[in-house]
């Protein structure tokens, strides 16, 4: 406790903010997520969700000098110059038992292989405070997480598992999200290069 109490102070100090890079969805497949986080939130008082548009997570939350947003957004626009769009197939719902609900992702080799690419590139910048991924990447559109209380779980998955639901798109480009007032704003989304 004492130590995150102390990163905080420092980070605070420093006007730091959080970020995360990830693909947004489309508006049709967002509009359809927002219908699902509002079933959350009516029925199970699941609100955390609603605070991001529907995305797929490409680097996960992180604290950063405000300072830095200009140089961050030069390198992911030069990063993204030189990628291709992916195909994203989203089908059905799965879960991160007991406290995540989210549109499955199928697997997808490219789409990993970006995300792979990516961290690599702003580690090896060596100017950010990110740290490498240790958990396997696992692609996702969250319908619901963290307040998620675990004894409705399996009532609102159980919803969900009797949902049929298919969608394609390609991602075309990576959206630069920052958390402003309580809530992810998106800052600026690069357009893949080669799109």
């Amino acid at each position: 406790m004492l130590i995150w109490n102390l990163m905080f102070g420092i980070l605070k100090k420093m006007d730091a903010k959080m970020y995360f890079l990830a693909i947004l969805t489309p508006s049709q497949v967002n509009s359809k997520v927002l219908e699902w986080k509002y079933y959350m939130r009516e029925h199970f008082g699941c609100v955390v969700a609603l605070r991001s548009p529907a995305h797929i997570t490409m680097i996960p939350p992180f604290w950063m000098d405000q300072e830095l947003e200009n140089k961050l957004i030069e390198d992911v626009k030069s990063f993204s110059t030189e990628k291709d769009p992916i195909k994203i197939e989203l089908q059905d719902f799965d879960a991160f038992r007991p406290k995540v609900i989210f549109l499955h992702v199928k697997p997808n080799q490219l789409l990993a292989t970006l995300r792979a690419e990516l961290e690599n590139f702003l580690l090896s910048k060596g100017t950010y405070p990110l740290k490498p991924e240790t958990r396997p990447f696992h692609p996702h559109v969250t319908i619901a997480n963290r307040d998620l209380m675990r004894k409705d779980f399996p009532e609102a998955f159980k919803h969900f598992e009797k949902i049929a639901y298919k969608q394609t798109y390609m991602a075309a480009e990576i959206a630069l999200l920052k958390h402003i007032g309580g809530e992810w704003k998106t800052v600026q989304q690069f357009q893949f290069g080669k799109a």
